[in-house]
């Protein structure tokens, strides 16, 4: 399941989707790929302190079941979040600001690269223990549920997550009290250096998940619209009977774990297999290729994003440092 032999479907014809909804998912599937290889940059000229974890090759993912989503709803973001922060609307100048450690940032400099969030968006700032944000989107889901308001929330991890103890409790109990929540699976095929199949002996996760009663499924993760579709579908489940609901996204991070991780222990033909199906790149092509989007149009759209980043980035350099008083804010024990 987890070589270059992965059998991969048909992607999703655009006829029948409104050509804005096209139009926005590439945009932020473009935003974010240009704003994980500006990160890089600056991470390695040294002007982004701490760590990253990039997630470039998995836009398709946090794009498509971003879309379905409404403003209202919540998600929970991983270690592996700017992506995902992106894809909900946390503003590309807080979230650059953040990764600078900067007052400014979308949590005000105290969380790095690590923690991005905004809840004034629905994206609750991640938690880098692997697995650990699962209860915590049960948690919401309860809360939604008991005060009745008509929200879900979707709670992101990768497939590294399925093998902690909070994973398995947290479906369990969404299943048994029937939560608006729905998991989304990054299965990237790697926790760290290693590969799934290692470390479990059912590589279908969605599997997994159907064991606790959770209507699951697995999908192609490189094409937006396949995973807005599945997404649809279980967002609209949750909100409307509380049925919580998983879906396993087959995708790929063209990276390492992390910047000093140069992916060498990943077969070649792997690599190369998954490069070929980059999904912002083929979705460009198949965007242009029917006309929902001119080659000018496109150029044009490309720039604008790169301008987006260069203040974003003018504006994380020229912010100030939070103060030390700060410290002592927002703590609770």
């Amino acid at each position: 399941m987890l070589h270059a032999t992965v059998p991969i479907p048909e992607e999703r014809a655009l006829i029948g989707y409104e050509p804005a909804l096209l139009r926005t998912m590439y945009q932020r599937m473009r935003l974010i790929r240009e704003f994980e290889l500006r990160v890089n940059r600056l991470f390695r000229e040294e002007k982004i302190p701490g760590t990253i974890h990039l997630s470039h090759g998995q836009e398709a993912v946090v794009v498509g079941t971003c879309a379905a989503l409404e403003a209202h709803d919540f998600i929970t973001l991983t270690h592996r979040g700017h992506g995902q922060a992106l894809a909900k609307g946390v503003n590309s100048r807080t979230l650059m600001a953040e990764l600078f450690g900067k007052a400014t940032g979308c949590c005000r400099g105290k969380g790095g690269s690590l923690h991005v969030g905004d809840m004034s968006v629905g994206a609750l700032p991640g938690i880098a223990i692997v697995g650990a944000s699962v209860p915590i989107a049960v948690g919401m889901a309860f809360a939604f549920k008991r005060q009745k308001l008509p929200r879900v929330v979707v709670c992101f991890h990768g497939d590294g997550a399925t093998n902690e103890g909070d994973w398995h409790e947290a479906l369990n109990l969404a299943a048994i009290w029937q939560l608006p929540v729905v998991f989304v699976c990054e299965n990237n095929f790697y926790g760290v250096t290693t590969r799934f199949d290692e470390v479990s002996r059912v590589t279908d996760i969605a599997q997994r998940a159907q064991a606790y009663g959770l209507s699951s499924q697995s999908v192609y993760g490189n094409d937006p619209l396949v995973v807005y579709e599945a997404a649809l579908t279980a967002v609209n489940r949750a909100r409307e009977v509380y049925e919580p609901g998983f879906i396993e996204c087959l995708t790929y991070r063209q990276g390492g774990h992390k910047r000093d991780d140069h992916g060498t222990y990943r077969p070649q033909d792997e690599v190369a297999f998954w490069m070929a199906r980059d999904p912002v790149e083929r979705f460009k092509d198949r965007l242009v290729t029917d006309s929902i989007i001119s080659s000018e149009d496109m150029d044009f759209l490309h720039q604008s994003i790169l301008i987006e980043l260069d203040e974003a980035e003018r504006f994380a350099q020229d912010s100030v440092l939070p103060t030390r008083e700060w410290a002592w804010e927002d703590v609770y024990a």
